[in-house]
């Protein structure tokens, strides 16, 4: 039901698998500053638009320089360097890990142990163990608090749903993956622990705020850099767990 990272093309999400991506530019193209995609017969809008705009995104170049697997990786670097997440010796779970560039920015930072789960393959990561599951189904939780080995520092999710393009549907779905992360948080997390969630700009209902208030010593909302202008993803930051 839910994958993480926002860096796959359409077709490749509803594939369910990921590969390379390679094009050219021409000439004028060039001259503009810009990388255009010839438009292959086969290829949906949307798949074009998508590479165009990976073509062109920083983050994607800044991300294949330094070695992520993801431009997202920089939404959790972010993330850290404002609310101070990240400490060596953490045990985390990252829920909706795919492709892996929280992983690897959390190992980079000094995590001693990080769980990832996604219903995406993962290519390995050392010092990782990742599972390839569904977040969502039965006996899941239970597997990644049995990989973690104890209660953990840090818990990251940016799970997000396989969208129908009906919105009440696709904002059930996100409210349930919000819920879902949050259940495993409040269950896992030791006392002075973390949780970060993604949700979307009047995706989080009140009632999850309400739960996690009362949990934690600060809860906020936050939107980094990383995150594309366009998009209505923020994130959810909550520290200080009470136990």
């Amino acid at each position: 039901m839910s994958s993480g990272k926002d860096d796959d093309p359409p077709e490749e999400k509803r594939r369910r698998r990921s590969g390379p991506v390679t094009a050219g530019g021409s000439k004028r193209a060039d001259k503009q500053f810009h990388e255009r995609v010839k438009t292959a017969k086969k290829r949906k809008v949307s798949s074009q638009r998508w590479l165009e705009r990976q073509l062109n995104d920083p983050y994607v170049q800044r991300a294949k320089a330094e070695g992520y697997r993801s431009r997202a990786a920089y939404k959790l670097i972010e993330l850290d360097e404002k609310f101070g997440l990240l400490k060596p010796g953490m045990r985390i779970a990252d829920l909706g890990a795919a492709p892996g560039g929280w992983v690897q920015v959390a190992l980079k930072r000094g995590a001693s142990h990080v769980v990832g789960i996604d219903l995406l393959e993962m290519d390995h990561i050392a010092g990782a163990v990742l599972m390839t599951m569904d977040f969502t189904d039965p006996g899941a939780p239970e597997a990644v608090k049995e990989a973690l080995g104890g209660p953990a520092d840090l818990v990251m999710s940016d799970l997000a749903p396989w969208t129908t393009g009906h919105k009440s549907t696709d904002h059930l779905r996100i409210v349930s993956l919000v819920e879902a992360a949050a259940d495993f948080a409040l269950e896992t997390l030791k006392p002075g622990g973390a949780f970060i969630a993604k949700a979307f700009q009047g995706g989080t209902e009140s009632e999850i705020l309400a739960r996690l208030k009362p949990r934690f010593d600060k809860v906020k909302h936050a939107k980094p850099a990383a995150s594309r202008s366009d998009s209505s993803e923020t994130y959810l930051v909550a520290l200080g767990f009470r136990g």
